[in-house]
């Protein structure tokens, strides 16, 4: 597996359910060792990202697919399962 990939969680409604997104995943990235820096921010700080991965809520996911490199969509935000899932998958794609 290569280096420290970067993340972005944003969501659409603001800083409520992307802050406890954000403490989900890093629960998760923690757990893993999953090699994974991951800020939170804004859905205006999309386009400007630089980074390998967008974490977001499955339905803007849809909307932002092309636009980023790798876009995760959660459908449920408390479910650390399905977290980890798609961030294994996204480690196995990349590496």
């Amino acid at each position: 597996m290569s280096g420290m990939k970067k993340a972005l969680i944003a969501c659409r409604t603001g800083m409520g359910s992307s802050m406890m997104l954000k403490i989900k995943v890093d629960q998760v990235v923690k757990a893993n060792q999953f090699p994974l820096e991951v800020q939170h921010s804004t859905l205006d700080d999309v386009k400007s990202f630089k980074g390998d991965l967008l974490i977001t809520m499955s339905d803007v996911a849809d909307e932002l697919k092309g636009q980023v490199p790798y876009v995760i969509g959660i459908k449920n935000l408390m479910d650390k399962k399905e977290i980890e899932s798609k961030l294994k998958e996204f480690f196995d794609n990349k590496a």
